[in-house]
């Protein structure tokens, strides 16, 4: 009878904005980083950064070095801007990237929204009357 061996669990911190996809995994802990990779690394224009092409080929990256130092089970966190004039929504890379990463081989632990919300905020851009269009 064969042992399987355990899982080893890492965290895979996925920042999705409009603008781009980060994909940082660290150890279990959070403070040590395995690998770290970018929607601006893979492609080469700037309006591409954000796509779910990117979000994927980033992921596989940064899974693949993962992989490499022993992880093989994922805990996902996703972060948006969010914050007191960000978008609270993740961008259009974040799907992606879970799927790129669950694809791999890594077990996808727990998914987790992590995206800060202010409790009132700093009095936002744009002045007395709002922003005129």
């Amino acid at each position: 009878m064969e042992q399987r061996q355990p899982i080893r669990w890492g965290i895979a911190h996925i920042y999705s904005s409009y603008n781009n996809t980060i994909i940082h995994i660290t150890d279990i802990t959070g403070t040590e980083t395995i690998s770290l990779s970018s929607g601006g690394q893979v492609v080469k224009s700037d309006r591409m950064e954000s796509s779910p092409t990117a979000a994927m080929t980033a992921a596989k990256k940064a899974a693949e070095i993962a992989m490499e130092s022993g992880i093989s089970g994922i805990h996902v966190k996703i972060k948006a801007p969010g914050g007191h004039n960000g978008p609270n929504s993740p961008g259009p890379g974040a799907q992606a990237a879970i799927r790129a990463l669950s694809r791999m081989g890594l077990r996808i632990g727990i998914i987790e929204d992590v995206t800060p919300v202010p409790h009132d905020t700093c009095r936002k851009k744009g002045g007395k009357r709002g922003r005129r269009v």
